[in-house]
């Protein structure tokens, strides 16, 4: 499951009235206190008498006392909100069953049996969006992680796995296309209207991975043969009239299924695979087996209404949904503590997929800088967690950046040790000993110390302990030996409930440049194990710089003794792609951190002018990575760094040091502009990076000279034959007080009006104004008529950029934290999945100035102090306020 490309994004009966009454105090599971399941369920046939306002289902479980586990006479079912209307064991009415709050307890003699049980769904009342419900008019599901209880009382846990038999029947005008796991067996009318279709899943697999969808839809189709010879039809389904858009998503399926067979030998095994796209949606998408259901932002594309980001997103959102079929799917989880075994290691093959499909060092870019806005405050606050969690109280609040992001980095440092080829090794290895398993981190890693060769028993802290690891690495240099040390040193924060760690083993990637030259002898990849080790190295006459931690080979917040020069040097000579835009961001932090304390740094900002216009004239790179490097650090990103911070002061600083940089290079971001704008538009590297230096250009330029930017912006916007180009003029107008800015966000409504997913970009785009008035915009676009409490798409789009723009959320009277206060408190009855992902945005005061951090808090005690929460808010509001996290 994706949990939406946006750091701060999201991974279902209740009405409104059905809110759940207080807590008392909620369960807390535990992964040490794991059990195998007492009953199995090799085989489950399901029946659906399907509608929006009613579905029936019936449900016929075989079941059998597990070999492996102690011996319960009683069949324990998970439910949700759910009550059985019949209940039959071997055929006759079931008897002694009872309730345990929402679970069903069903005594069994003997050792099989089998379990016949029907439920009443209302899926048009469903607005947690989990189990069976209803999106404008269409049926569909999202069981992970524990969706299915809503459906069917179950033992709703990943390590029970089941052949699924599906029979759905419905309405052949309201429902015309019927959808489930597997490849369809049977189908036929009905002389009453109805229609109906069989689907067969041959491949066991846990209740999360259950799907159905049933609506009015049509289809992009093509087809894929494997490696194996087997010809599978593909299929990509959305509303009538959006089936336009799916040409990017479909193409992106195919290479996919092209690249799992060459790069992890991994070949698909249905023969049908079906995507269906869904515009109310808690989560990115969902990769239940051969019936993928996506969030439509992740299949929607074309150039009028996507911005190259977006397409980006399609394809990596696909590719991760289709990996899953093996890292996920053929090999699933044995609870929920080990979700990282799935989504860590998919994430680092949607990486690397994506940056075979384009750039591999701009791809690198992009992840680390993601990792740091979300999973860094992740990791120091709170909430923080290690990839594989010891405990829970709701499990949804655990698809969280450090499980996806910084488990594919954990994963990535065993290729980095590894080697490509014996982590294909290793990978193969996994696979192969636990296909048709539910399987635990423990079992990848002694899978990869096998196949690869690793001695990874230190290696295992990286799951076991939260918090970033902080590496200093010292440099000194002695002129008569010509050797050169290295220092370093680590120290691993403590975070709730560690208070004391262990060293980590780091590997660490450096290279020592000659400064004459501008060349190094070879990268160096240095293993730490230790809180303090040195490392010599000799031939040295003068002192090298150091390039360290290059291809950002560990998750790490480093520290070096680098001057400015040295920075200086390593922008404009590095040959690590990664390691020259860390060293403009180093100088960029420096000198946005020290203009708080003490104003502007000259000779620095100086420098950096000087490096940014080397960006600019390098002929040597493209613009693709140009664009990355003349992106300055993100506010989040610098509160961190700069904790307890004074947010507003950053923000300042930061536009201080654009107005300085868009002045001094006035006439070569003016040429960029220009010379940018000349690019045709297309799909391929040189005009995608055509665009988004475009836009770079502009966002600088905004800082120095408001009026030609408003001219530049405004003619970009007006002659924009793609929505990359009018999305990036509109949101630097968007921030600029002109005459034109009403009238270009009057005209981007008008145009689109009709376009759900571009009118979440229009209500983002002033969420993010750096404005004065942004927080009243907002409070004004809440009341608009195309806002919904209902849809996460559309709160996300609003409250979520609110909340990620640092001008707006944390101004000086609080306003910001009270609007999110308040919405997690109106949204936790509707939908608490969502609700709960912005209580971090709170959580994080300890990182702010006192005055702020006391505003905060208030809110968080506020929202405690409310009567009735879902567990979800519970659990992350409890965490944030805990004294001693």
């Amino acid at each position: 499951m994706d949990i939406a490309r946006n750091p701060a994004s999201i991974p279902g009966n209740a009405s409104l009235a059905d809110a759940a009454p207080e807590p008392t105090a909620p369960d807390t599971i535990r992964r040490l206190d794991y059990q195998p399941p007492a009953w199995l369920v090799p085989d489950i046939a399901l029946e659906f008498d399907l509608g929006i306002e009613l579905t029936k289902v019936r449900a016929t479980l075989t079941v059998r006392q597990n070999p492996d586990a102690a011996r319960d006479q009683t069949l324990h079912l998970c439910g949700d909100n759910l009550a059985a209307m019949d209940l039959l064991v071997d055929g006759n009415p079931a008897e002694g069953w009872s309730m345990s709050g929402s679970n069903l307890l069903l005594p069994l003699p003997g050792d099989a049996h089998e379990v016949t049980i029907e439920t009443h769904l209302h899926p048009a009342t469903n607005s947690q969006l989990m189990g069976l419900y209803a999106s404008n008019g269409m049926l569909c599901t999202q069981c992970e992680a524990e969706g299915f209880r809503r459906i069917m009382f179950f033992p709703d846990r990943p390590d029970v796995l089941s052949r699924y038999t599906v029979r759905m029947k419905g309405d052949r005008g309201a429902f015309p296309i019927l959808l489930s796991n597997g490849d369809m067996t049977a189908s036929g009318e009905d002389e009453d209207g109805t229609h109906w279709a069989e689907w067969t899943d041959p491949w066991p697999k846990p209740s999360y991975l259950f799907a159905l969808v049933a609506g009015d839809l049509v289809a992009r189709r093509d087809g894929f043969t494997t490696m194996g010879g087997r010809k599978v039809d593909l299929a990509v389904w959305v509303r009538p009239g959006d089936e336009d858009r799916t040409e990017h998503a479909m193409r992106s399926l195919i290479n996919s299924m092209k690249w799992d067979e060459e790069v992890f030998g991994r070949e698909y095994d249905l023969d049908t695979f079906n995507i269906v796209a869904v515009s109310d949606f808690n989560m990115g998408a969902m990769e239940n087996k051969g019936l993928n259901i996506f969030n439509t932002r992740y299949i929607l594309a074309d150039p009028d209404t996507a911005t190259d980001g977006d397409f980006d997103a399609v394809e990596g959102v696909v590719g991760h949904e289709y990996f899953h079929n093996w890292s996920g799917n053929r090999v699933t989880c044995r609870d929920w503590f080990q979700l990282s075994l799935k989504e860590g290691f998919t994430v680092l093959r949607d990486q690397m997929f994506s940056a075979d499909m384009g750039s591999e060092a701009v791809k690198r870019i992009e992840d680390v800088r993601i990792l740091r806005a979300a999973q860094f405050p992740e990791d120091s606050g709170p909430l923080a967690h290690p990839i594989r969690p010891d405990s829970y109280q709701e499990i949804s609040n655990f698809y969280t950046a450090t499980v996806y992001n910084k488990g594919a980095e954990v994963i990535r440092m065993m290729r980095t040790m590894a080697g490509p080829e014996k982590f294909r090794q290793g990978s193969d290895l996994y696979f192969q000993r636990h296909d048709g398993e539910a399987a635990t981190c423990e079992d990848f890693v002694k899978a990869m110390e096998d196949g690869a060769g690793l001695d990874l028993s230190q290696f295992r802290l990286w799951y076991e302990q939260a918090g970033t690891p902080r590496v200093n690495v010292a440099m000194t240099h002695d002129a008569g030996s010509g050797k050169v040390t290295l220092e370093v040193k680590q120290q691993v924060p403590a975070t709730p409930g560690q208070p004391v760690k262990k060293p980590m083993p780091i590997p660490l990637k450096i290279a020592l440049f000659d400064r004459g030259t501008g060349t190094h002898d070879g990268e160096r990849t240095l293993q730490i194990t230790k809180a303090s080790e040195t490392f010599t190295f000799g031939g040295f006459a003068q002192p090298p710089v150091l390039s360290a931690n290059r291809g950002f080979s560990a998750p790490i917040q480093l520290e070096t003794e680098a001057s400015d020069a040295d920075l200086t040097f390593l922008a404009a000579s590095d040959d690590d792609s990664f390691a020259r835009y860390e060293a403009l961001q180093q100088l960029f932090t420096r000198e946005l951190l020290g203009a708080t304390d003490s104003g502007p740094n000259e000779p620095r900002r100086a420098a950096i002018a000087e490096a940014m216009g080397a960006v600019i004239d390098d002929t040597a790179i493209d613009d693709m990575m140009r664009g990355e490097l003349l992106m300055l650090p993100a506010i989040n990103f610098l509160i961190e760094l700069a904790a307890p911070a004074d947010p507003v002061a950053l923000h300042e600083a930061r536009e201080r040091l654009k107005a300085y940089l868009g002045t001094r290079l006035r006439g070569r971001l003016t040429a960029l502009h220009d010379r940018a704008s000349t690019v045709a538009y297309s799909l391929d590297a040189a005009s995608r990076g055509a665009r988004k230096v475009k836009t770079q250009a502009l966002i600088l330029l905004a800082a120095a000279d408001r009026a030609e930017t408003a001219r530049r912006a405004e003619a970009q916007y007006r002659a924009a034959d793609n929505m990359t180009d009018r999305q990036g003029a509109l949101a630097v107008m968007s921030g600029l007080d002109v005459p034109a800015r009403g009238e270009l966000l009057a005209d981007f409504h008008a145009r689109y009006a009709d376009n759900a997913l571009v009118i979440d970009k229009w209500f983002a785009i002033q969420a993010s104004a750096l404005r004065s008035d942004v927080l009243d915009a907002v409070e004004t676009l809440a009341g608009h008529e195309d806002f919904t409490m209902k849809n996460p798409n559309r709160v996300r789009a609003l409250y979520m950029t609110m909340a990620g723009n640092p001008f707006a959320f944390h101004d000086a009277s609080g306003r910001g934290y009270r609007m999110i206060a308040d919405l997690v408190l109106k949204l936790d009855p509707i939908n608490p999945q969502t609700a709960a992902r912005f209580v971090p945005w709170l959580g994080r005061w300890r990182k702010i100035e006192p005055v702020r951090a006391a505003m905060m808090r208030e809110q968080l005690s506020r929202i405690a102090a409310a009567r009735s929460l879902s567990k979800d808010v519970r659990e992350q509001v409890t965490k944030s306020l805990d004294a001693s996290a």
